[in-house]
């Protein structure tokens, strides 16, 4: 974050910076080093103190000695990552945490951070108790920023919300803000010796205007016309006949085209002239409403802005409502967009990535079904349902890791008919989706090793009977109703397993991304090969994501030559 007008309290995310302006970890290390503690505490806490300074990889000096600070970058810490046992970890922040406390009753400290500077000592004593406490945090900002209670607007309320989010713990969501916001009015009222400023609220989330049932009827009927029409087989602008979308897109592609909508009257657009598609799709209301999205999104348009250029194009030939001139017009603004895409990952998942390529990291998730089996193995006597959902989620992060299929299609797969023995019983599993069961239209077979078909082949035995629900579906995760398992829930269980065993975060999808850049680390630009077992159609949809992942390889193999270097300089 940047401060347009006066420094942040603490350092944020990003770099670390020094100099925080409340005592340090230093300083609470120097204090106890002089402190009459007895010397088995003493010791017990210089060494966590030290120790969690290491972890946080930041110098003593810029951390600040307040657990509340630290609270949300300490709870990131994962044992398996550290090399230690989570009971290790958790004496650690035991000790710190003590010691913290210790340090800043020994010392006369505020507790939560930076004291009050005089002016807004004298305005926390006019306001009442409940309002100083819900705004303490703001005032201690405000404090260390040299900003007074008179200078405070909306600017500085939305740098403290950004500085909230990035250095503390605290519930930080958009009914936190109206209810800080609130209690920021009523303290403005309570002041009487200065002129306190009345903060906006902050409109609920997720509460539309204008409502959907305002805009023209003509129009509403003409939209919902279309993405009934997307529900049908149906053609493109082209000719090219493409199939139904799902229900999930339809819908979400709904939402989408009712908040753009919505933009377009908040920026001015009268909500009575749109009378039509056309009239909505017009290049100039177009070109307004996304110049609007831009300025939100900052100096470069995000993704989502980018596509609403092709997304309003597609419509407008799809549905013939304008003429050519106006179709060339909507082109031109999709061109110009498109020229802001950036191809490749997105940052949070070149992250995962960087994690993936790092010795170790990625052999502690392909070595949890075993794991995971052997606990449920166990579990089984006592406890044979939970034990039947750890079997299962063994068994699906198995499949993911050497088949890196869509969430979809692994949470569908059916016995004898995705999950098969060609060979015969005593041969492997193959795991097989036919083009049409696949989102990109490609036929996709993986040929299991026989460890992979043994966790398969004891699940389907020994747990997958607990799970069935008196179900005959012939489903491998089963769900209700004969069903698959939820989609949703069964990703968000995978992810949170697989972060408490390990510490990474990886979603279902993310297993893609992680076989794509495991394989390329030992065949670098094979990407046809990755194409194919991805089930890309088109090899630039591989090239595009993946390309960047051999800046990486280039970096790595540039660091050893290096390296190389510099020890032949040191036999010469």
């Amino acid at each position: 974050m940047h401060l347009p007008q006066h420094k942040s309290l603490e350092p944020l995310a990003g770099p670390p910076s020094t100099g925080v302006r409340e005592p340090s970890f230093a300083d609470a290390i120097a204090a106890i080093e002089r402190s009459d503690q007895p010397p088995q505490r003493r010791q017990h806490s210089l060494c966590s103190l030290k120790q969690l300074t290491k972890w946080l990889g930041r110098p003593a000096e810029a951390i600040p000695a307040r657990w509340s600070a630290i609270l949300h970058q300490v709870k990131a810490l994962h044992h398996k990552q550290l090399g230690i046992t989570a009971k290790t970890l958790a004496n650690h922040k035991a000790n710190v945490k003590a010691a913290l406390r210790y340090f800043r009753k020994e010392h006369d400290l505020v507790q939560h951070g930076v004291a009050l500077t005089p002016a807004w000592q004298k305005f926390s004593d006019t306001i009442g108790p409940e309002t100083r406490r819900g705004l303490y945090s703001v005032m201690r900002y405000c404090s260390a920023c040299s900003i007074v209670p008179t200078s405070v607007n909306g600017s500085v309320f939305d740098e403290y919300w950004k500085h909230r989010i990035a250095t503390s713990a605290r519930v930080s969501d958009n009914t936190q803000r109206r209810y800080m916001t609130r209690l920021w009015n009523n303290a403005a009222k309570q002041v009487t010796y200065c002129r306190v400023q009345i903060l906006v609220l902050p409109p609920p989330k997720g509460m539309a205007h204008p409502p959907w049932e305002d805009f023209p009827e003509r129009f509403r009927q003409q939209t919902d016309d279309y993405f009934a029409g997307l529900a049908k087989p149906h053609r493109t602008w082209t000719g090219k006949r493409i199939r139904p979308c799902s229900p999930g897109t339809i819908k979400t592609r709904q939402r989408e085209f009712i908040a753009v909508a919505r933009m377009a009257v908040r920026i001015g657009v009268p909500i009575k002239n749109l009378t039509s598609l056309a009239a909505f799709l017009d290049p100039d209301v177009v070109e307004r409403v996304i110049d609007a999205y831009w300025k939100k999104n900052g100096d470069e348009p995000t993704t989502s802005t980018i596509d609403l250029g092709w997304k309003f194009l597609r419509m407008a030939r799809e549905t013939g409502c304008l003429d050519k001139a106006a179709i060339e017009r909507l082109d031109e603004i999709r061109v110009a967009l498109e020229d802001h895409r950036h191809g490749g990952m997105t940052p949070k998942n070149l992250r995962l990535i960087r994690q993936v390529l790092t010795p170790g990291v990625w052999n502690e998730v392909i070595s949890l079904p075993d794991v995971l089996m052997k606990q449920a193995r166990m579990a089984n006597d006592y406890a044979p349902i939970k034990a039947a959902a750890t079997a299962q989620l063994a068994v699906a992060i198995a499949i993911l890791s050497f088949a890196p299929v869509r969430l979809g299609n692994l949470a569908s797969i059916k016995l004898g008919e995705n999950l098969t023995k060609p060979g015969g019983i005593d041969g492997p599993y193959w795991l097989v989706f036919p083009h049409y069961d696949v989102k990109n239209r490609v036929d996709l077979n993986f040929k299991f090793d026989q460890p992979v078909t043994d966790l398969i082949e004891e699940y389907i035995q020994d747990f997958l009977p607990a799970l069935l629900r008196r179900s005959n579906a012939p489903l491998l995760f089963p769900g209700e109703d004969d069903k698959p398992k939820n989609t949703l829930l069964f990703g968000q269980q995978i992810t949170a397993r697989i972060q408490k065993a390990t510490g990474l975060r990886v979603t279902p999808h993310q297993f893609r991304h992680a076989a794509a850049a495991i394989y390329l680390k030992h065949r670098p630009g094979d990407y046809e090969t990755v194409r194919r077992f991805l089930g890309h159609r088109d090899i630039q949809t591989t090239t595009r994501f993946y390309c960047g992942l051999q800046t990486m390889q280039a970096t790595e193999q540039f660091g050893k030559i290096v390296r190389e270097h510099v020890a032949f300089d040191a036999r010469a």
